[in-house]
Order: C-alpha cells, then structure tokens, then sequence
C-alpha cells in the first residue's frame, strides 16, 4: 500500500482533528501515515502522496505551525516535482479570506513543480460544522486511486 505524509495548518487544533480522521481512514485501508505539525521538508518522502489538511488564519494567513515550512520552500524553491499533494482546505466563508491561507502553500508547491493529485475540497465551517465528516466524503470519492 502506500505511504501517505499529512500536513497540518493548525491554529486551535480543530484541523488536527480532521487530519487524524483522514489518517485512521487511511490506515483501515492499510496505507501507511505520517501526521506532521510542524512540518519539514527533510522530514517528508517526496514519493509519497502529500495531504494537505489546514486552516486559515487571520488576514488569509497560513496557521503559524505550518508557516515555518512555507517560507522553507519559499525561499529554496526545491524540486518537488516528484511530489504528488491533496488539498483540504477549511475555513469560513462569512471572511473574504475563506480558505486563503492553503492556496498560498499549493501554489508555492506548484512553482516548485508538485501535482495535484485529486481536487481540492474547502469545507465551510458555516455548513459542515463537523468537519471531519466532510473531509472523510472527499476522501471516500478517491481513496481508491492511492
């Protein structure tokens, strides 16, 4: 099966809840998982699939966790072109930055040459209230191209 490395975007740690229902669906399928907080690029395998699990924070801000890591490859711009990365971007659509904060890091991965593998979802908080179950119906509609 594959290996599978989760980036999480946390403010409040409500992403982190999202990431980990998306893990343990993983792992019953018997891929392997990595959840990373803080994540490093040294510490990620670039041949396996990237999920993207984060929130916005502030004025379409990346949460500070994972902001370390955006301005790592902001500022050596690596060759990530063998990486493969999902997008599960949550935030609330009554801000005019709803769901901002990712799209800087995928488009930072893209000018480092990563692929999107499936369509990104954005879940609205003001909708999906719990938003592990909308998270789980993405990855339900793909799971089986891992």
């Amino acid at each position: 099966m594959a290996k599978v490395e989760i980036l999480v975007g946390t403010t409040l740690g409500g992403t982190e809840y999202v990431a980990d229902e998306i893990a343990d669906q993983l792992i019953e399928l018997g891929h392997e998982t990595a959840i990373h907080l803080r994540p490093q690029l040294t510490d990620l395998d670039p041949n396996s699939l990237w999920i993207i699990v984060s929130s916005t924070h502030g004025a379409g801000d990346l949460p500070d966790n994972i902001v370390p890591f955006f301005d790592e490859i902001q500022a050596n711009t690596p060759d990530l072109s063998s990486v493969k990365y999902a997008l599960c971007a949550i935030g609330d659509s009554s801000y005019d930055t709803f769901c901002q904060g990712p799209e800087k890091l995928v488009e930072q991965l893209n000018l480092c040459g990563a692929h999107v593998f499936v369509d990104k979802i954005q879940i609205d908080v003001q909708y999906n209230p719990i938003a592990e179950e909308a998270a789980i119906s993405w990855l339900n509609e793909w799971q089986e191209k891992i």
